[in-house]
This record gives structure tokens, sequence and C-alpha cells, in this order.
């Protein structure tokens, strides 16, 4: 299970609407299961299909986490016309198995939440918690 401070939960469905029409993304910043930040990133691919993070706003979140004492825990992005399940792009680019990878859809009126992990291919879900 994934648990989110509710504000931060928030945070995050706000950026995905944000970056609406293009898919947004972004960082959790937490320990273990427990995102205790969210750190809302560039999509330099600038596109509505595939995201990517600069690797300099990798890095200054990184550097923010260790300064708290926390770690990059996973990632989110939105799918701005389809359903919040990991594409085979977003396997491929899953780049550490033991990160959350959350997707937001917003496909329909409401914002869909999911989150997975990815280990050597195989998707697993798990649940989300808001706290």
């Amino acid at each position: 299970m994934l648990a989110f401070r509710n504000g931060t939960f928030a945070e995050m469905i706000g950026h995905a609407y944000n970056g609406y029409p293009l898919e947004a993304c972004g960082l959790l910043v937490g320990g273990g299961d427990r995102v205790e930040r969210f750190v809302a990133c560039t999509n330099e691919s600038a596109s509505a299909r595939i995201y990517s993070i600069p690797a300099k706003e990798l890095l200054r979140a990184e550097r923010g986490a260790e300064d708290e004492g926390l770690e990059i825990i996973g990632v989110f992005h939105s799918h701005t016309h389809t359903e919040p399940y990991p594409s085979p792009t977003d396997v491929d680019q899953a780049p550490d198995p033991g990160w959350h990878y959350v997707i937001v859809s917003l496909k329909r009126d409401a914002p869909e939440t999911r989150s997975y992990r990815i280990v050597a291919g195989a998707i697993s879900e798990e649940r989300v918690a808001v706290e």
C-alpha cells in the first residue's frame, strides 16, 4: 500500500490538471511506502503521450530529500486520455524496482489514481491510501 498525506495527494492531482492537455509528472518523496512530499516537475518531452523529468530537477529533488532524511520513493505521471495503467513505454522507462509508479488518469470526469510496482517488466498494482 502507498500512503499519501491528504494535502500531498491534492497537490499531485492539481499538478495533473495544470499540465493538461499534456502529461504532467513529478516525484514522490518520503520513506518506505509513505509519501511525505510531492515535487512537481516539468515534462521535458512536452507531450500528451510520454513524459521525461529533466535531470537537473531529479538531482535537485534527490538532494532536497536527502537533506530532510528522506528519499525519492517513486514517480507520478498523468494519462490524459487513457486508463491509469502503465503503457509499454512506462514499463520500459521504469528506472527503479523499489519505486512506486503512480498514474493519474484524466480520461473521465473525476481523476482516477492507481499505483504500481514494476520489477523486471512485471506490473503489480498496490492500494493507494490518502490519510
